[in-house]
């Protein structure tokens, strides 16, 4: 049973840093990309970044996030990261963690979710 756990969210003042963990098992993911969503009250949800299993140099940002957010994932830990640095309020949101088949467009499997909440 494929499971996603994210931990790392938290409550942060604007301009501060947060890292959120995605704990991935239940099957190997070498074929798979990862994806960050995130989703803000009365807002859909949007793909935040992500990158692929196999190949840590192949990632997306949104432009939203782009030279603030880094995606990254430590294969030894079965764990992907999102490093969030210089962080808005409206970055506030709760953020998902999500996986797909690398030929596949639908994200099959997703995280619980994990509230970050920037204050000004």
């Amino acid at each position: 049973q494929v499971q996603l756990v994210e931990s790392g969210g938290g409550l942060v003042q604007a301009g501060g840093s947060l890292r959120l963990s995605c704990a991935a098992s239940g099957r190997t993911f070498s074929s798979y990309i990862m994806g960050w969503f995130r989703q803000a009250p009365g807002k859909e949800r949007e793909l935040v970044a992500s990158i692929m299993w196999s190949s840590s140099s192949n990632t997306y940002y949104a432009d939203s996030v782009k030279g603030r957010f880094t995606v990254s994932r430590d294969n030894a830990k079965n764990t992907v990261y999102l490093q969030m640095n210089s962080l808005k309020p409206e970055d506030t949101a709760v953020y998902y963690c999500a996986a797909r088949y690398t030929y596949k467009n639908k994200y099959d499997y997703w995280g619980q979710g994990t509230q970050v909440t920037v204050s000004s």
